[in-house]
């Protein structure tokens, strides 16, 4: 075929290329617009203030990822803590003036092991550290009773039990111990000293017993007569009623039940 041929042929049919639909413009004029573009710009700002009061918030509350969370108040800050029925079953209050705790047990353990340090509830308060060292300079004053194994001073200073008021009174159902391994024991009264033995005996064991401003115990007539011929050696003689004194010692015992020192005493 020839190349007329094949023009004239395409004119006869009236080949068209397939045509497209006419495009319409997709799009928000108008308010509509306006309302979006407003939208927008709200949900912006509230973004914006919501970042702002966070890091106004943290800054204020000291909160950071390296250090203790800070609870800060004028007056006090109190924590309560309660059971599945919403009844209170701890409270911890820190005011101004003191800490108070509410609760059935209350608990101190050592930071590093866990190790329980303290208890306190109804019944009793139990220590279970190594020392417990009161260093007031009134010491440490107990209303009643006082339960231990061991009380000692501190290295280099005096261990002082004192009652300013009343007596002083140690029990042990198998004997009390007081010992001054490197140091001198000393025991003094205002007024009566009593060591007394119900059931058992006194003993004084030492390289040297001294018993210091013992009174002189006469028989005689005349008490300067025998102030002068009483000899240089005296004999320790004890009364009826157990008072201790001094009598001029002879071939035989001096000792007289009449001294002057127990018929005055």
């Amino acid at each position: 075929i020839t190349q007329e041929q094949f023009l004239l042929a395409s004119q006869a049919l009236h080949l068209q290329r397939p045509g497209c639909d006419a495009a319409y413009p997709v799009g928000l004029c108008g308010w509509r617009k306006r309302c979006i573009y407003f939208f927008l710009l709200l949900l912006l700002v509230t973004m914006i203030v919501n970042l702002a009061l966070t890091v106004w918030i943290i800054k204020v509350m000291n909160f950071s990822v390296d250090s203790l969370l800070v609870l800060a108040s004028e007056k006090n800050v109190t924590l309560n803590a309660r059971n599945g029925r919403g009844h209170l079953t701890g409270q911890l209050t820190v005011g101004p003036d003191a800490v108070e705790a509410q609760c059935r047990r209350l608990e101190v353990r050592s930071r590093d092991s866990g190790r329980l340090l303290f208890t306190a509830d109804e019944e009793e308060v139990t220590m279970r550290t190594e020392k417990f060292r009161v260093t007031g300079s009134e010491g440490a004053v107990f209303g009643h009773s006082v339960e231990a194994p061991l009380i000692r001073a501190k290295t280099s200073e005096d261990l002082r039990l004192e009652s300013p008021t009343r007596t002083l009174t140690m029990e042990a159902p198998r004997g009390v111990e007081v010992s001054a391994a490197d140091g001198t024991l000393r025991i003094s009264s205002r007024k009566d000293l009593q060591l007394q033995s119900t059931e058992g005996e006194l003993l004084l064991d030492a390289n040297s017993i001294q018993l210091g401003s013992l009174p002189l115990g006469v028989y005689a007539a005349s008490p300067s007569q025998a102030l002068r011929d009483q000899a240089a050696a005296y004999e320790v003689c004890v009364c009826p009623s157990g008072k201790i004194y001094l009598s001029p010692a002879e071939s035989v015992s001096s000792c007289q039940a009449v001294s002057n020192i127990c018929l005055w005493s």
